[in-house]
Order: C-alpha cells, then sequence, then structure tokens
C-alpha cells in the first residue's frame, strides 16, 4: 500500500538515497528544500518538493510532517541544534500516531583510542560512555524514544555505522584524498581503529523494515561488518602503486582536518541483534573494499 513519505535532508547523501528507494518502491515521496539548487535536485529525482527549513521558516515542514504518514528525519545540522528540532517536530505529531524515524549514528559511542583497536562493541540497549560532541544527539535520541509514550507516536530511532555505497565521501575517499596531500595512503598510529559499516542499500531496506514492522520507541542498529583503517590505507596503496603511510593526530589534522582526524581516530563498534530478530533484517553487501579502484575515487588521489 503507498504511503506518503517526507524527507527532511532530501537533498544530502542518506536522505537522497532513501527518496530514491522509496520511489523505486511505490511510494509517495516529499523532500524539504531550503534552496533553489536543493529543490532542483529533488525534482530531477522526482521527488515533491517542500520549501522551508528548519529555522525560521519552519511552519511548512510541520505542514509536511503532519500530513505525511511518514516522516524520516536525516538532515545533517550541528549536533546542538537537533533537540530543539526534534521536539518541535515530535510535538507538533503529538496524538496522531504517525510514523516518524530519526536517523542517528554510531558515533554516539565512538571512542578515542588515537589509532588503536578497542575491544569494546555496543548492541542496541547497551549502556555507554557518549562521545562529548555527540552528547545533543543522544539526547534527540531519547527525545525520539520518548515521543511514543509522550505524544503517542510510532517513534523510532535507527543508528547506523560508517554507510558507504554510489557517491559515498566515507573513509576511502578520505585515505585517497590523502595521497594527493601527502603521496602515501594514510592512516593514523596503529591504524587498528575500526568503525562498523553498512552499505546504502541494505540501510535503504532498513528503514522500509522500520516503516513496516519499526516498534514505537524502538531503536534499532544496522552493522553488516567492520574493518581497521591500516586496512583501507594498504588497500588504496595497492590500488595506487604507493606507499602507506602512519601520521601522529598532529599529521593526521594537517592532512584530514581536525574533525576528520578524530573520526579516522576513533573505534566505534556496533552490533544489531535486536534489529535482524524484530524486524528480520539481513544485509547483503559486506565488502567495503569492493569500492578501491572506482575512478571518483581514484580522482580524489590526483586532485590539487
Amino acid at each position: 500500500m503507498s504511503q506518503n513519505i517526507f524527507i527532511i535532508g532530501a537533498s544530502g547523501f542518506v536522505g537522497s538515497m532513501l527518496a530514491k528507494h522509496f520511489l523505486a518502491d511505490g511510494q509517495r515521496v516529499s523532500g524539504l528544500a531550503r534552496t533553489d539548487a536543493a529543490e532542483a535536485v529533488l525534482r530531477t529525482a522526482g521527488t515533491s518538493v517542500i520549501r522551508g527549513d528548519l529555522d525560521a521558516n519552519v511552519a511548512p515542514v510541520l505542514a509536511a510532517a503532519r500530513s505525511a504518514d511518514v516522516t524520516i528525519y536525516a538532515a545533517q545540522v550541528a549536533f546542538e541544534r537537533e533537540p530543539t528540532i526534534i521536539r518541535t517536530l515530535c510535538e507538533a505529531l503529538a496524538g496522531s500516531g504517525k510514523t516518524f524515524i530519526f536517523l542517528s549514528g554510531s558515533g554516539v559511542f565512538m571512542q578515542r583510542t588515537g589509532g588503536a583497536w578497542s575491544p569494546d562493541s555496543f548492541a542496541e540497549d547497551d549502556p555507554f560512555v557518549p562521545e562529548p560532541l555527540a552528547l545533543p544527539r543522544v539526547e534527540a535520541e531519547a527525545i525520539v524514544r520518548g515521543a511514543a509514550a509522550e505524544h503517542g507516536l510510532r517513534s523510532m530511532v535507527i543508528r547506523p555505522p560508517v554507510i558507504w555505497g554510489p557517491g559515498d565521501k566515507g573513509p576511502l575517499a578520505s585515505v585517497y584524498r590523502s595521497v594527493a596531500v601527502t603521496g602515501a595512503a594514510c592512516y593514523i598510529g596503529s591504524g587498528l581503529a575500526a568503525y562498523s559499516n553498512v552499505h546504502s542499500a541494505d540501510l535503504a531496506q532498513l528503514f522500509s523494515l522500520g516503516v513496516e514492522r519499526g516498534r514505537a520507541g524502538a531503536l534499532y542498529h544496522a552493522a553488516a561488518g567492520e574493518i581497521p583503517y591500516r586496512w583501507i590505507a594498504e588497500a588504496v596503496a595497492r590500488d595506487l602503486g604507493v606507499k602507506t603511510r602512519s601520521l601522529t593526530m598532529d599529521e593526521a589534522s594537517g592532512v584530514f582536518g581536525p574533525f576528520g582526524a578524530l573520526l579516522l581516530s576513533a573505534c566505534s563498534r556496533s552490533r544489531d541483534p535486536r534489529t535482524r530478530s524484530d524486524l528480520g533484517w539481513q544485509p547483503t553487501q559486506f565488502d567495503f573494499l569492493s569500492q578501491v579502484g572506482e575512478p571518483r575515487l581514484r580522482a580524489l588521489a590526483n586532485h590539487n
């Protein structure tokens, strides 16, 4: 049965992938566009457009959420803004019983290991010490899950790790860019830190299962594998015929930028037992390194 799905963040990497997935599945999809450029992207993709933003012009956003059967929040904004935005959306949908899905990320429990491996991995409701930068996102997650009881929403959180697939700008892209900067495929410290990962198509399927079967107030993970950053660098080095290089954190900030260095030196390992048992989610794409050698990535190594 066709549903009206409203995606906030529909012109971004994840949001556009979700819009394409739901359109192909025969759903009616609308997306929020803050700018003319974003509107053009959405219209080209066949997505209906809602003009507005999450600040001064939020009324059209709330109206679109109220009229939709499903609202998916996949916007990328500063973490500190998320609790206020999410609370406003949940209050606007109060009493409707409608589906609201918040896209979070496993960065909430990432560990700053300086490139070293951590034995810790986290299932959906395992306790963890939050990453300080992500404290507002942890708060936003709690607002979404609490809205099930407080506002009668079918609200849930999906918390993927690194998302890879066509057009992604993740760790592989960063390592290819490091070759342009240093002449070597770089990793940080021992390079044994690992982030779990999931292919964008498998994540899209999880969102479909969430819409179909998800429980109000639930949290779902999406882990299809994990790979240490040094192994990524070694694969890029083989592809380009260059050496690998270990960077200190200070050096990494110069190569990847301060935030990039933080991400590429951290460990964030997740597990998803509830997601698989409750929703029947089964990922199908596991080889993160299958992207190695893609022309779009090789081009980054030559960028000046």
